[in-house]
C-alpha cells in the first residue's frame, strides 16, 4: 500500500506531500487543486508504461504544466504586505513526481532540455533523475537503483553497486529501459505495481456511447478506461466473480432492479429489469446515471482487483439518492484495492468518511498553490526529494 504522494513542480501543485491510507477521498472547492493531483498521479502511473513523455505532450509540453509562481513565498508574500514577485532561484526548474510505502518508493525529476540547435525536439523534458529506495523515506543508505542523466546503477545484496553498461535516453525511464531480475528485482517490482493502478475518470454515457452498443463479449475482468466492454465485464463478474456482491449494489441503488446480459451470436448487451415495468430495458435505454453506475459497478466489483484503484469524480451524472449505495460500493472494494477517491459531492464524501479505514484531505489554495487545509507539520509523512 502506498502510504504518501508527493508532486511538485506541477501546475498549482507548487509541493505537495499527501499522506494515503486505505481509502484516501481527495476534496476541496473548484479550483482548489483536486484535478491536478489527480492528473499529477495519472503522470506518475504513465512512468512505467513509456507514456510520460506523450502525456506531458498532450498537455501542452512540460513548459506549460510547470508551476508559474515563484520558487519560494517570502512572509510578507504569505501576509499580504508584498506584492507576489519572483526571486533568484537557487534550484532549477523541474517537474518531481514520487510516491513510498513500507517497502518502496520511487521517484522521478524531469526539467527542461539544453539549447539544442540540431534537434526538433526542444519540447521533449529530460529525465535528470530517478530513484528506487527502500523503506518510506529516501535516504542515501537506503537507495536501491540510482539514475542520474543517462547512467544507472543498480546496489547488490552485499550492498555493492554496479553500473549498467547501456546509457538510458534522457526521453525514457529507467522503469522501462531496464529489467534485470538478478541485479533490479525491486525495479521490477516497482515497475509491475505501477503498471496494476487502475485509473477511471468520466465514463461516457451519451447517446453514442460504447456502453450502450452491443459489444463483442470476451472474458474481460478488468473494464476498460471508456466502459465499451460493459456488458462483458459484467457477465465476468457473474461467471468467475462475485455474482451475489453485484446483485446487491443493483438492488442497494434500484430497488427491485435486476440485470442481465443478452447474447446475439456473440455480441453481449446489457439489459436491467427495474421495479413497476413490464420488460427489461436495454443500455441504450438507461439514463445516463443508471448506466454510470453500472460502469461504476463493473470497475469496482472486478474479479481482478489492483493495488491502486483512482476514481476521479464518480459521481458525475447520478442522482444524489444513488450517492451511498457508490459509497457502500467504494468500501466494499477497498477491502481489495487501496481506493483513492477525488470527489466534491458532499453526500458521497460524507457516506464514505464514515467507514473507519478513511481519510479525507481538503485541498485549498493559498496565492495560487495548492495545499492541504488544516494539515501541519505532524500530519504530513517525512518525505525527501533526491538531489540532483
Amino acid at each position: 500500500m502506498l502510504t504518501t504522494l508527493a508532486i511538485a513542480g506541477y501546475r498549482s501543485l507548487r509541493e505537495l506531500i499527501v499522506p494515503l491510507t486505505t481509502l484516501t477521498v481527495v476534496t476541496g472547492p473548484n479550483g482548489s487543486g483536486k484535478s491536478n493531483l489527480y492528473r499529477g498521479l495519472r503522470l506518475l502511473a504513465d512512468t512505467a508504461r513509456g507514456e510520460l513523455i506523450p502525456s506531458l505532450a498532450r498537455e501542452g509540453g512540460l513548459q506549460s504544466t510547470l508551476w508559474a509562481g515563484p520558487e519560494r513565498f517570502s512572509r510578507g508574500m504569505l501576509a499580504g504586505e508584498q506584492a507576489v514577485q519572483g526571486t533568484r532561484r537557487s534550484t532549477p526548474v523541474n517537474l518531481r513526481l514520487g510516491f513510498a510505502g513500507d517497502a518502496l518508493g520511487y521517484a522521478i525529476d524531469l526539467g527542461l532540455p539544453p539549447i539544442d540547435t540540431t534537434s526538433q525536439f526542444q519540447l521533449d523534458p529530460v529525465i535528470k533523475r530517478e530513484c528506487i529506495w527502500s523503506g518510506p523515506v529516501l535516504r542515501r543508505s537506503a537507495l536501491l537503483a540510482d539514475r542520474q542523466g543517462a547512467a544507472l546503477r543498480t546496489r547488490d545484496e552485499a550492498g555493492e553497486w554496479t553500473s549498467v553498461a547501456q546509457p538510458i535516453a534522457s526521453f525514457d525511464s529507467m522503469l522501462t529501459e531496464f529489467a534485470d531480475p538478478r541485479t533490479a528485482p525491486e525495479m521490477i517490482a516497482v515497475r509491475e505495481q505501477i503498471r496494476s493502478w487502475r485509473f477511471y475518470d468520466h465514463f461516457r454515457t451519451d447517446t453514442g456511447a460504447p456502453s450502450r452498443q452491443p459489444q463483442i463479449g470476451t472474458h474481460t475482468p478488468v473494464l476498460s478506461n471508456d466502459g465499451a466492454d460493459l456488458a462483458a465485464a459484467l457477465q465476468t463478474i457473474q461467471e468467475i466473480g462475485d455474482p451475489v456482491a453485484l446483485d446487491t449494489a443493483i438492488e442497494d441503488a434500484f430497488p427491485g432492479g435486476r440485470i442481465a446480459v443478452t447474447n446475439h451470436d456473440g455480441h453481449f448487451e446489457v439489459t436491467m429489469r427495474q421495479h413497476g415495468l413490464l420488460r427489461p430495458l436495454k443500455a441504450r435505454e438507461l439514463s445516463d446515471g443508471t448506466l454510470r453506475y453500472l460502469l461504476l459497478a463493473a470497475a469496482l466489483l472486478t474479479p481482478r482487483p489492483p493495488a491502486l484503484l483512482v476514481l476521479n469524480e464518480p459521481e458525475t451524472s447520478l442522482h444524489p439518492d444513488l450517492l451511498p449505495a457508490l459509497g457502500r460500493l467504494i468500501a466494499d472494494a477497498s477491502t481489495r484495492s487501496q481506493v483513492i477517491v477525488v470527489s466534491h459531492a458532499m453526500r458521497l464524501i460524507a457516506a464514505l468518511e464514515r467507514e473507519a479505514a478513511s481519510q479525507s484531505i481538503v485541498l485549498d489554495k493559498q496565492l495560487g498553490a495548492t495545499h492541504i487545509t488544516g494539515a501541519d507539520e505532524l500530519d504530513i509523512p517525512a518525505w525527501k526529494w533526491s538531489a540532483q
